[in-house]
């Protein structure tokens, strides 16, 4: 995915930043602990299609 790109890019509920999870092939959003999927390069940013994460440790 294009650094820049990322750059730009925010979480559609909460406008927070988003990390790329290249072995999950998804944007993740830590503050509303959502995933987004990546499909062919393109990230989906549309509530329906995220996926809650599961909780960590590190929360």
């Amino acid at each position: 995915m294009n650094r820049r790109l990322l750059d730009i890019l925010v979480c559609p509920s909460c406008k927070g930043p988003l990390k790329l999870d290249e072995t999950m092939q998804a944007l993740l959003c830590k503050g509303e602990r959502l995933s987004y999927p990546i499909r062919d390069g393109i990230p989906v940013l549309l509530a329906g299609e995220a996926s809650e994460l599961e909780p960590t440790s590190e929360s």
